[in-house]
């Protein structure tokens, strides 16, 4: 491999690179310093937004006139003055780079004629966005409909095009299987992070998000189906603010959050604390909801400090907990069963920032966490008790430098993930006559392995006119049962049309995605043979593809702003997942390739009128092909595995049509409303069983909405509704509240049909949910 050198960047950089780590991909500052007509600093309100990226903020500077914003997304924004004594300010800045942006806003005496004019097209499309990019920004987090305790991250990015849930939410991005990273405050997490498996950041918490489909920066590897940035950490506003949150609704679901930070000199302290608890924490697998509870909380601090002007130095301290129960169907509710499960995960952070010069910065991190998953039964479990305790140690290290020359903005890094898997495994059988003779009434599985991976890459932003190019590179390597390594060229074009306020880009992907770890010692290890006499297994190969996506950006009437996409991914080695002999312990599987292709539009309104909203369309189609080739079978499935080796299927997320909606009218400056619409056409399933045996498990109410004739769930078309008043407001302290409707048609949502435990997953009836936020 070429070595790549920097001027005097490369040896603090090989230093460094042994134990730090990068920051998040498209992420800027702004250093702001508001002065009088004599050069004196001034402390004022100042409103900053980009209706692009969904930013909407009222900030205050220190007494010295200063502000400084960190993690502003790339783009348009618009700053807004309106002091006292002095004339109003309406000046745009552009946030390009990790570099820091430095703006100072001179200050005027008033004249009898000025006036401010406000333009929100300039905002509203980004011409240097070289590919499809959802922004959510704090003014959707803040009014988002309301959430399940546990999912109200994943709603968010699940109302965006091209993601769809299946069970217990957990995300799919243009039909992949467990292939969605999140990166939390520049940290990637690449397990499943569904609240079937871990605990959830709540949203309360969170400021921003970026989410990818596609364009996704070289930088990022290993999980690629979508790329979902999440940022927790809060505006460096001087003095102490936070934010207070009470909700409750349905299914006796309560939660509490809190958050606060203080800033005053060189120092930043900021915490956050949340709890819920909730009837319904999973998809139930019949309509009565049987033993659904769950508690949840989370617990965070940071600690930021200014070295000096050029060096910033942050720790993070995360902790979080889900204990709760498994849903019954009819004859396990019936015979007594209680199965419980509980996640726990501890992570620190920390990073450090230098600027060389105004041209060149370092950004360094590393991340330690343990992460444990339980799972236990009681003896009236039907028809086997389960018994988990699996656990992973996982050391992160990653170093990344930019540079800014000219019309490049080059970055590169190094990264090196050590991930020690424990798994803990054992059941026993308490109905054998619902399993194959010669299946063993017991069996336990104790291991333990690391996974060791290892990535470099390079990318550069090319601006040049009305164009944008992002090139990138990226190498990967993978060790844990197998030993691959792979290189992925990435590319995004764009060009603006600014006559006709258009944008359109193409972008190609090349992944390389590791398997899922969930349980893959077990399942591939000779330990497993003893559930089977007739069993067949394969190493499962890491995902190689293809991505391409074409798509356009467009302005109507300087208000409305449609997105629409192309999309189509070529994957060999087609990641998915099955489970052992009718438990709930899952593990990953590959078929030879898989074909996924479609469509998607959304359109923006961000403010017309009082109106504000959005409206988004996906069409998907995919198709797995035959034969495996990789993963355990067992049984009739193992027979299947080895004669089955033409043909194809559709994969479980082909869903043809998906639409979600939601308008918002402001009645008053204090007072709104809004409705939104969800509609889906259904999920195929496969049947297997005898539909007695079906019957007797889920009721006819579940079968009425299966197709069985078309292998298809029944479309599902729900409304929800909202409302929200600012009921408080002073000069620290303003109080909001709102209450949400979902289901309001109350329609049977079969979300997945099949398999004896979780396979089958039901939406929320009809409910409602209320909410209470207090800033100060």
């Amino acid at each position: 491999m070429r070595r790549i050198t920097f001027e005097k960047l490369v040896p603090s950089l090989l230093i460094a690179c042994a134990a730090l780590a990068f920051g998040q991909s498209n992420r800027g500052e702004l250093r702001l310093k508001v002065q009088d007509p004599s050069g004196l600093g001034v402390k004022t309100s100042i409103q900053i937004l980009s209706e692009a990226n969904g930013y909407r903020s009222t900030l205050t500077t220190s007494d010295q006139g200063t502000l400084d914003l960190q993690r502003l997304a790339y783009g348009i924004y618009r700053l807004e003055l309106d002091p006292p004594g002095f004339a109003p300010v309406s000046q745009s800045v552009e946030i390009r780079s990790l570099l820091p942006t430095e703006l100072t806003i001179q200050l005027q005496l008033p004249t009898v004629t000025e006036s401010l004019t406000v333009n929100s097209a300039a905002t509203l499309i980004d011409p240097d966005q070289a590919g499809s990019v959802s922004q959510v920004g704090p003014e959707l987090i803040q009014n988002r409909l309301g959430s399940i305790p546990g999912r109200s991250i994943q709603d968010l990015v699940n109302s965006q095009p091209g993601w769809l849930y299946e069970g217990n939410a957990v995300l799919h991005p243009r039909g992949s299987e467990y292939q969605t990273q999140f990166v939390v405050d520049g940290i990637p997490l690449t397990d499943n992070r569904s609240p079937s498996f871990g605990p959830a950041i709540d949203a309360d918490d969170v400021q921003s998000l970026t989410v990818y489909t596609a364009g996704i920066p070289a930088e990022y590897g290993r999980k690629m189906g979508g790329v979902v940035e999440v940022n927790t950490l809060q505006d460096s506003q001087p003095g102490f603010h936070g934010q207070l949150d009470l909700s409750g609704g349905s299914f006796s679901s309560a939660g509490a959050s809190a958050t606060g930070q203080y800033v005053g000199a060189r120092n930043t302290i900021g915490g956050s604390l949340s709890g819920a608890m909730t009837d319904h924490y999973l998809n139930p697998v019949v309509p009565q909801n049987y033993s659904n509870t769950g508690t949840l909380g989370d617990f965070s601090a940071n600690f930021e400090r200014d070295l000096s002007a050029s060096d910033r130095l942050r720790f993070i301290v995360r902790h979080e907990i889900s204990r709760y129960d498994i849903p019954n169907e009819f004859l396990q509710q019936a015979a007594g069963q209680r199965q419980t499960a509980d996640n726990i995960e501890t992570m620190g952070i920390v990073s450090y920032d230098h600027t060389f010069s105004p041209h060149a910065i370092a950004d360094f991190r590393a991340m330690v966490r343990d992460n444990a998953n339980d799972f236990n039964s009681n003896p009236q479990s039907d028809p086997i008790e389960v018994f988990q305790h699996n656990y992973i140690r996982e050391g992160y290290f990653k170093a990344s430098a930019t540079l800014d020359r000219g019309h490049h903005e080059i970055k590169f890094g190094l990264e090196s993930d050590s991930i020690f898997l424990n798994e803990d495994f054992n059941y026993q059988i308490t109905d054998p006559s619902r399993f194959d003779d010669d299946t063993p009434l017991t069996f336990a599985y104790r291991a333990s392995r690391p996974d060791l991976e290892q990535a470099a890459f390079i990318q550069d932003q090319i601006r040049l006119k009305d164009w944008t190019i992002n090139a990138g590179l990226r190498w990967d390597h993978y060790q844990l049962r197998l030993n691959r390594h792979a290189v992925q060229p990435r590319i995004a074009i764009s060009r603006f049309f600014s006559s006709a306020t258009l944008i359109l880009h193409f972008s190609y992907d090349r992944v390389f995605q590791t398997p899922s770890f969930e349980n893959i010692l077990l399942s591939s290890s000779t330990a497993v043979e003893a559930l089977s006499s007739d069993f067949f297994r394969l190493p499962v190969e890491p995902s190689e593809g293809n991505y391409y996506e074409a798509g356009v950006s467009k302005i109507f009437a300087g208000r409305l702003k449609l997105d629409a996409n192309y999309f189509r991914r070529l994957v060999a080695n087609f990641a998915d997942d099955d489970q052992i002999e009718s438990t709930t312990i899952s593990y990953p599987i590959a078929f030879r390739k898989a074909v996924i292709y479609g469509a998607e539009g959304k359109l923006d309104l961000p403010d017309w009128r009082h109106f504000s909203g959005f409206l988004s369309y996906s069409y998907e189609l995919g198709n797995a092909w035959l034969p495996v080739t990789g993963g355990l079978f067992l049984g009739d499935d193992a027979t299947d595995a080895q004669t089955q080796l033409n043909g194809h299927f559709p994969i479980s997320q082909d869903q043809r049509h998906t639409i979600r909606g939601r308008l918002r009218y402001q009645i008053h400056p204090r007072f709104w409303i809004a409705g939104g619409i969800q509609y889906d056409t259904g999920l195929p399933f496969e049947f297997v069983g005898d539909p007695a045996t079906v019957l007797a498990q889920y009721g006819p109410q579940v079968l009425s909405r299966i197709n069985f004739a078309r292998g298809r769930i029944y479309p599902s078309f729900q409304v929800n509704a909202s409302a929200g008043a600012e009921v408080f407001q002073s000069d620290r302290i303003k109080m909001r509240f709102q209450v949400d409707g979902q289901n309001l048609n109350n329609v049977l949502d079969v979300i997945d049909f099949g398999g004896l435990f979780s396979g089958n997953a039901i939406g929320p009836p009809r409910s409602y949910s209320l909410r209470l936020t207090t800033e100060f």
